[in-house]
């Protein structure tokens, strides 16, 4: 999904920590993780393990819910109570 490309480069163009030292923490060159992230280039591809290290780096979960709306579920964080009544779309992992 293109859409997801935009909301990881977003993350790491808008957020708190540079860009170029999110690239370190993913153990990539700027350059490429750039190239990954823009929704644009067709020869490369954001691989789902670096949106997760994005997504823990940035604190930015936007496309793990865009994700989740698409496929009819929602997004908790671990720390929420629970349900009492868990429904079709309640996940546990």
């Amino acid at each position: 999904m293109k859409e997801l490309a935009e909301l990881a480069q977003r993350a790491v163009l808008n957020g708190d920590i540079p860009a170029k030292d999110i690239a370190d923490m993913v153990g990539k060159k700027y350059s490429t993780l750039m190239r990954e992230l823009n929704p644009y280039d067709e020869g490369a591809k954001l691989s789902p393990e670096t949106l997760v290290e994005l997504m823990r780096i940035t604190k930015d979960i936007t496309p793990l819910k865009v994700m989740a709306e698409s496929l009819g579920y929602k997004v908790i964080p671990a720390s929420a109570q629970e349900p009492s009544d868990i429904d079709e779309n309640y996940v546990s992992i």
